[in-house]
């Protein structure tokens, strides 16, 4: 009997602890569920449609393959603003790209491709050193290419972008929309997997960090290997970066930006008017706007004032003539055409010091 009781006792502990645990469906419940994937998405489907109707695709396979991706919650945190912004400053901006380290690589990449980069350089009439300097900055040379899968990104922006702005948030998801349409042409074009591009979380891809469209309209075979590979090939890369500023309207042999100064409050006007160039030298003098650069190319190109703005300090202001406009059409951003400018020059200086012989070499 004592024996007996000795074993109850032990199973009426564990039935109290039962007891306390929750329900089995409260478990489940708890659980996260499974994303969902955007093929059930009516937006995704609707576009799938009219990837049929306009190019062909068959719809149940690429709604199948739409199957595979779901939206991607760090996409949508990336493209988000700060919770805090900082002040966007000019000095840090440029800090981050002309720096010693790029400096490096950027003329370690020039010697080991320069027979690459003087063919491109004759073709597009681009200087060597400003290929180099975007190369550099979109992806240290390939270093940083990005691992977001793309095919995920382009969707998650092309469905499920943000609001941010309303002024800039329909189009902004139109273009991404557009940019996966690219992707898929692309990956039919070249017999590829659409799932297998990797690249940075707005769908920007290779070495050149080019968007699809931009693969597909100005991306080239730089060394006739009878493929184009921005990812692995730098000949490609190389070839690529110039055909894209040659066919943005690149003036051989014209100056992408000098300093300028200014005085008084006529220079804001100018500014409102953005980075197009459109006044003459002569023109920005009326606006209380001047230069130390005396050549005539630039005293009879038009050119726009630039502003490059750093919090507590003085503004640094440029005339950013034609070539300075064809660099923004790469990123739309003054900041950006300024450090490829300033790492550009600083590439070519560096290498004139480095390649030049020393009276010790003698």
């Amino acid at each position: 009997m004592t024996a007996h009781l000795s074993c109850l006792r032990p199973l009426a502990s564990v039935l109290r602890w039962l007891a306390l645990l929750p329900a089995a469906g409260s478990v489940l419940a708890a659980a996260p569920q499974p994303p969902i994937p955007y093929s059930e998405n009516g937006e995704v489907r609707a576009f799938v449609g009219e990837m049929q109707d306009r190019h062909g695709f068959d719809a149940a396979a690429l709604l199948q393959t739409f199957a595979e991706i779901h939206p991607l919650n760090a996409v949508i945190k990336a493209v988000m603003p700060p919770k805090d912004p900082q002040v966007r400053s000019w000095s840090n901006y440029r800090a981050r790209f002309v720096e010693a380290s790029r400096i490096d690589a950027g003329l370690r990449f020039w010697q080991e491709h320069q027979a690459m980069l003087t063919a491109a350089g004759r073709d597009s009439g681009v200087p060597e050193e400003y290929i180099v300097a975007i190369i550099g900055i979109e992806s240290i040379y390939g270093r940083h290419m990005g691992r977001f899968n793309t095919f995920a990104a382009l969707a998650t922006l092309a469905f499920d972008y943000p609001a941010i702005n309303p002024l800039t948030d329909a189009d902004r998801k139109a273009l991404f929309r557009g940019e996966l349409e690219a992707l898929l042409l692309l990956a039919r074009e070249t017999r590829r997997d659409p799932l297998s591009y990797r690249g940075s979380y707005a769908g920007a891809l290779g070495l050149p960090q080019f968007l699809p469209s931009s693969i597909r309209n100005f991306a080239r075979d730089g060394d006739d290997d009878g493929r184009i590979d921005l990812e692995t090939n730098p000949a490609d890369a190389i070839a690529s970066v110039a055909n894209f500023l040659k066919r943005h309207g690149w003036e051989p042999g014209g100056t992408v930006a000098v300093p300028a100064l200014v005085s008084g409050d006529g220079h804001n006007e100018l500014l409102a008017e953005g980075i197009l160039p459109r006044r003459s030298v002569g023109e920005l003098a009326g606006h209380g706007v001047t230069t130390a650069e005396s050549s005539p190319l630039i005293a009879n190109a038009p050119a726009a004032l630039i502003d490059l703005v750093t919090p507590g300090q003085a503004t640094e202001y440029r005339l950013g003539l034609r070539n300075f406009y064809v660099i923004t059409r790469y990123n739309r951003s003054s900041f950006y055409a300024a450090a490829v400018h300033d790492l550009a020059q600083t590439l070519r200086a560096e290498r004139s010091v480095r390649t030049t012989p020393r009276e010790t070499d003698y």
